[in-house]
């Protein structure tokens, strides 16, 4: 249905903009206030910093980072990050995400962050996958086998 059609980060906007609306309409208990919630931008910070330097690999691969078209990817990215995380800029984006559930203080936000990573799995990764597999063969099936969906 809308698998491979959404980019990633726009989901993730769309479940911060919720996260947003549950912290402003219905909080449940305030439990992490200012400034400790300002650890929040420490986790966004960080997760930027995962993706842009996972980004970047692709790049110094000379392969497409676009998750739309998998199937124009010709060379699978397998070092750093890559090497503990078969997807470590949706990881980065499920940490930020968990960094403004922090930043938002309450506990309503942080009701979502476990639908993210389970949404992404279902409508970009495991189609991916599939195409990886089929355009890789057995150099993605041992990679698979080495690597973490997640962490």
């Amino acid at each position: 249905m809308l698998k491979l059609k959404i980019p990633p980060p726009v989901y993730m906007l769309a479940f911060a903009g919720l996260m947003w609306l549950l912290n402003k309409h219905f909080p449940i208990s305030h439990w992490i206030p200012a400034p400790w919630n300002k650890i929040g931008l420490l986790a966004i910070g960080s997760s930027f910093l995962l993706d842009l330097s996972s980004l970047l690999l692709f790049f110094s691969k000379k392969t497409t980072p676009n998750p739309i078209t998998p199937k124009n990817t010709k060379n699978l990215v397998t070092t750093g990050m890559y090497r503990y995380s078969r997807n470590p800029m949706y990881v980065g984006l499920s940490f930020l995400l968990l960094g403004w559930a922090i930043y938002l203080g309450s506990i309503t936000p942080f009701l979502l962050v476990p639908f993210y990573p389970w949404l992404i799995t279902l409508q970009q990764i495991r189609p991916e996958e599939a195409i990886l597999e089929q355009k890789f063969g057995q150099e993605y099936l041992d990679y698979k086998q080495k690597v973490r969906r997640w962490l």
